[in-house]
């Protein structure tokens, strides 16, 4: 049995400075290659790739960044981590941030929490805090970014 899936806390706003929510949209290509993988346990469940997107929508940017991956002797159970460095414009504004990965797939029940790292905002992004959801569906990923800004 896997645990339930929890839910974060949401990250709190800027001492003292007006924060705006907002929900951006839009779909992205990945691109993923396979990186060697230091300290690979017998047996080679490990891996590492290179994550390089093109998103586009309310959020138009380039990312990079990379992913290690851990494969289970249990058909359908998996996990990963990721660290991907944005560069773009969300809503017009122009700047860039970090989002850290966590997921893990259950028997083939997947749970996915990505979120902005805490103040890795710069330029017009300064302060950005929120969470990055991903659908994919007749082989299109597509996103819902869920964030504040002041």
């Amino acid at each position: 049995m896997c645990p339930p899936a929890t839910r974060e806390p949401r990250p709190p706003s800027l001492k003292g400075e007006a924060v705006s929510s907002h929900v951006a949209q839009g779909e992205f290509v990945v691109k993923l290659l396979p990186l060697a993988m230091e300290n690979q346990p017998e047996g080679g469940k490990l891996a590492r790739m290179s994550l390089d997107k093109t998103i586009s929508g309310d959020l138009v940017a380039v990312t990079t960044g990379q992913m290690l991956s851990a494969g289970t002797g249990m058909e359908g159970s998996a996990g990963y981590v990721a660290i991907e460095h944005v560069e773009g414009s969300l809503l017009g504004r122009k700047g860039s941030f970090v989002l850290q990965h966590s997921g893990t797939l259950c028997r083939g029940e997947p749970r996915l929490h990505i979120a902005v790292v805490p103040d890795s905002g710069t330029g017009e992004l300064v302060g950005l805090a929120g969470t990055f959801n991903i659908a994919i569906a007749d082989g299109k990923h597509r996103y819902e970014f869920a964030f504040t800004l002041p």
